[in-house]
């Protein structure tokens, strides 16, 4: 057994990140300024966007996503199940209606297929998930939405492609940089269009709801003439932040690259553990970030918690992601949701766990985790 614990995840923090915020610190422009301009166009250098709003989160662009769209009671937004709930509760929170639609059961991608079964004439909105940083398959996904808004939640996708090009680079897309995602600002997120007026009204909805952002980028500074346009909220991110994700962002390929290579040694060290599924690639051409890496306890021997539990009384931490939001206190008592709607979802979130996974483990600490593996389902 490992003498240390071996964390699920940890932030790829190194010395340019701490100098990059050492110097935002020394500068005397701290909260919203230039380092959030260098993320914003860094990102979208990398996406292929033509705009890029950071905010304080991705759950803050997903709130303000819903205020762009002017949704409300009777509107529909179709979304998997298989997602973290912030999704879900702006959904609620903006007083329409989430339509769960079906994963495939083996690479746990909304398809096309699912998504059109869910359409009616109310649906206004679909944010299909690139889950654990796979691609979704963009090209049916948008022949099927038609005119139906998509906007990809890519919280788990910087650095996905999907058939050559980036995701989210032929529409609207919302990212994620919480502390393990692969790239970190420590909280926060971005998002990124190629609508001059959607980026417009999230900068403007971002901070307060006052008609110029609080980083002028051609005054340095905000204009004396700035007032509120309309009631707006406070999502900015402060440039401490940015600072990370702007030095984190020139080592994206390596980061992804790492994250690759660790995967691919489990793949191989897992094939012939029956137990344990590791999830399928979808069968077209993608590139896959490795934000992730899922697998599905599947055996009578034991359950998933026990399997997690176990793991961790052998120095090895998991993850969970995630619980299906159908199924969650508010959903079913609320809402209505019961067992049975989404099987191939439910078999999931009963199963799926993630393994440690991140830029600074060693091949060593992969065949750790093996072997933790094997060990308990030896024991059992």
């Amino acid at each position: 057994m490992r003498n240390e614990f071996l964390p699920f995840t940890r932030p790829a923090i190194n010395e340019a990140d701490i100098r990059a915020v050492t110097e935002v610190l020394r500068s005397g422009w701290i909260t919203n300024g230039p380092q959030n301009a260098a993320l914003e166009s860094g990102v979208c250098e990398i996406t292929g966007n033509r705009f890029g709003v950071a905010l304080s989160s991705a759950t803050a662009a997903m709130h303000l996503l819903m205020k762009i769209m002017k949704l409300g009671p009777g509107d529909e937004v179709i979304t998997p199940s298989m997602t973290w709930v912030s999704i879900v509760n702006m959904i609620v929170l903006a007083g329409a209606t989430p339509v769960f639609c079906e994963i495939d059961r083996e690479t746990m991608l909304a398809t096309p297929e699912s998504i059109a079964e869910k359409i009616t004439p109310r649906t206004k909105l679909i944010i299909p998930v690139h889950f654990a940083g796979a691609a979704l398959d963009l090209d049916g996904i948008y022949r099927v939405a038609g005119e139906i808004p998509v906007v990809e939640d890519a919280a788990h996708a910087l650095g996905t492609y999907y058939k050559g090009r980036h995701i989210g680079s032929t529409g609207a897309a919302i990212y994620s940089f919480h502390a393990i995602k692969n790239v970190t600002t420590g909280e926060g997120g971005m998002f990124v269009t190629n609508n001059e007026e959607d980026a417009a009204l999230m900068r403007r909805w971002k901070f307060h709801g006052i008609g110029m952002d609080a980083f002028d980028r051609q005054n340095r500074g905000r204009s004396p003439q700035a007032e509120v346009i309309e009631p707006g909220f406070k999502y900015n991110l402060t440039d401490i932040c940015a600072a990370i994700g702007v030095s984190q962002l020139s080592r994206l390929v390596n980061i992804n690259t790492r994250r690759r290579e660790l995967a691919m040694l489990y793949r191989r060290e897992l094939a012939n553990v029956p137990e344990i599924r590791p999830l399928a690639d979808p069968d077209y051409d993608f590139k896959h970030a490795w934000h992730l890496f899922v697998v599905r306890v599947d055996t009578p021997k034991i359950d998933r918690n026990s399997f997690m539990t176990e793991l961790k009384a052998r120095n090895i931490g998991t993850g969970l992601h995630f619980r299906c939001a159908h199924l969650q206190k508010y959903y079913r008592e609320v809402m209505g949701f019961r067992p049975g709607m989404l099987p191939a979802t439910e078999y999931n979130s009963d199963r799926i766990c993630s393994l440690p996974l991140f830029p600074d483990m060693t091949f060593d600490d992969v065949i750790d985790v093996v072997e933790a593996i094997k060990a308990v389902l030896a024991g059992k």
